[in-house]
């Protein structure tokens, strides 16, 4: 009896794949080149398993539906690689602990308001990354008005985000003193972030190229590893909405394989290879 799911390429057409392309352009602003045809089959083919849908196309009539939205997200996400690790670029954080947070602590124990930006968060290693060092650099900040934005386009990594646990391999970027300091054994071998550093981020689902309900700007922002995956006019227009979230003298930290290649046009002056500081 013949399945009632794909489960063979050919069953997969060039249709369905440039629906897909169309779907991830308009969702998430994702651009899928030509060569990109099997990667979605490998993808894609799995959440129309998992759902038992009877075809591809079975399976994105009904992610385009209202109930299907939730399914939706599944889709973006299967489309992206969420590779995500404890201090990543560890270049990046040790500039954010001797420059931007000494400066933050300054400003914010004068009364004023402090905040960074974790502009793709995945499942956390990000925000809690600089929440970590936020805390080692500024140890009463949790204690002012200074809080670290998270978002993802993806509402299940936001959720494992803010649950803030982890187990024992994903937490080996940590350093040992880190670790003892901010982390707590929940007795089932994971790790969960616990004391005052839980009031720093603030998780929240966000479509980058859609509209932000963000107010104010930012001391620091970290958008790395997502504009791979737009088109150069996409990947530009970002660039500059980011530049205009930054206050004067802000700082924007990139992927080790991206540049910010209108830094001129959009106020920016690179400082290292993959960090940008706003212009006065």
């Amino acid at each position: 009896m013949k399945d009632q799911f794909p489960v063979s390429e050919s069953e997969y057409t060039d249709a369905d794949f440039q629906r897909v392309r169309q779907i991830a352009r308009e969702q998430a602003g994702i651009h899928l080149p030509a060569t990109k045809k099997a990667l979605v089959y490998s993808r894609v083919s799995r959440r129309v398993r998992e759902l038992n849908q009877s075809s591809f196309q079975a399976y994105l009539n009904f992610v385009t539906t209202a109930a299907g939205q939730n399914e939706m997200q599944n889709l973006i996400c299967a489309l992206t690689t969420n590779v995500t690790s404890f201090f990543r670029e560890r270049s990046h954080f040790d500039h954010l602990e001797s420059v931007v947070i000494p400066q933050m602590a300054m400003k914010v124990r004068a009364g004023k308001r402090g905040r960074l930006w974790s502009a793709a968060c995945s499942t956390g290693q990000e925000p809690w990354s600089i929440a970590m060092s936020v805390m080692t650099a500024f140890p009463d900040a949790a204690s002012h008005d200074f809080r670290i934005l998270a978002t993802d386009i993806n509402a299940n990594v936001v959720a494992q985000a803010t649950e803030g646990t982890y187990n024992a391999e994903e937490i080996e970027g940590i350093p040992p003193a880190r670790k003892s300091q901010f982390m707590e054994p929940t007795g089932n071998g994971d790790y969960r972030f616990d004391g005052p550093i839980r009031r720093l981020p603030a998780f929240r689902v966000l479509n980058l190229n859609a509209s932000w309900p963000i107010q104010g700007s930012f001391s620091a922002i970290f958008c790395r590893n997502v504009v791979i995956y737009f088109d150069d006019a996409t990947r530009e227009h970002l660039w500059q909405r980011l530049a205009d979230k930054l206050e004067p003298n802000g700082f924007l930290y990139v992927g080790h394989s991206e540049r910010v290649s209108c830094a001129s046009q959009c106020g920016l002056t690179q400082v290292a290879p993959t960090i940008y500081r706003k212009d006065q």
